[in-house]
């Protein structure tokens, strides 16, 4: 079987546009696996179903592949930002497990 739980830690960084959308990268060796191994299951836009946990949040959503990045990433909802004090720039530790 798969493995389909993740950690990792990361830099929260604020989209290059006129929306202020917050974001994380997975790191790439992860965004591989994942995608070889749960690729198949990809959604609209490449999209993979996700379940977070930051800190004492938790929350489901999608992970989006980012060609400019080379990875997917995993947008951070303003709620939870401010539940957990969050700016861009934060480090950030994520728990996801694939849905």
């Amino acid at each position: 079987m798969a493995p389909s739980d993740y950690a990792f830690t990361a830099t929260l960084w604020e989209w290059e546009g006129p929306a202020a959308w917050h974001f994380v990268s997975l790191p790439e060796p992860m965004a591989d696996e994942i995608e070889e191994l749960h690729g198949h299951r990809a959604a609209g836009f490449g999209s993979i179903r996700v379940k977070v946990t930051v800190g004492g949040s938790r929350w489901s959503t999608s992970l989006f592949p980012d060609t400019k990045r080379g990875t997917y990433i995993l947008p951070m909802k303003k709620p939870v930002r401010m539940a957990e004090g969050l700016e861009a720039g934060d480090s950030v530790r994520v728990e996801l497990e694939i849905a």
